[in-house]
């Protein structure tokens, strides 16, 4: 299994007439391929977004971040671009639609600029960093690049983004990893 590039991994519910569980995570082996491949996780993240919150596209040079993401209530639509200059997946886009209804992880590798478009009225993301978050390494890259060419979903309203999104440079004039 490759750790490369963004990957799904389904999650596992158990139902019955109270409702369901669901095992998040389990460092001794909920998901071994990921341990196979050497992750461990420093930080937890929770956010809660409004319908049209466009968060992204960010990254951390100095400290990449791998990132294990998941939907607990509603639906976004995930996107992940490679910023790793020796890969020859170097700015590839890489998009998901994901959602409480489907329970599933994203792993974002190390290296790659991450946002989130929010699709249902409201949307609770959960995440796991690699590394810890440091503000003055947060960078941005703008959501609409016209060199990315990111296919939105055609359902898109005019997104509601933070002033240092708003702020992003062009995916041409970004910092990247080699």
């Amino acid at each position: 299994m490759s750790f490369e590039k963004p990957l799904l991994l389904p999650l596992k519910r158990f139902y019955d007439e109270r409702g369901y569980f669901q095992e998040l995570w389990r460092e001794s082996g909920c998901y071994p391929e990921l341990a196979l491949g050497g992750i461990s996780f420093v930080q937890d993240n929770f956010s809660h977004s409004q319908k049209n919150v466009l968060r992204g596209l960010h990254y951390q040079l100095q400290k990449p971040q791998g990132k294990l993401l998941t939907v607990l209530h509603g639906q976004l639509f995930d996107v992940c671009v490679d910023l790793r200059k020796s890969k020859s997946t170097f700015g590839h886009v890489y998009s998901f639609e994901l959602s409480s209804e489907q329970p599933e992880w994203l792993w974002i590798p190390p290296g790659f600029a991450h946002g989130f478009y929010v699709l249902s009225e409201q949307a609770d993301c959960f995440y796991k960093c690699t590394e810890y978050f440091e503000p003055a390494d947060n960078h941005t890259i703008r959501w609409d690049d016209s060199t990315l060419n990111i296919s939105w979903p055609s359902i898109m309203e005019k997104p509601v983004v933070s002033p240092n999104d708003a702020a992003g440079c062009d995916f041409v004039n970004a910092d990247y990893f080699l």
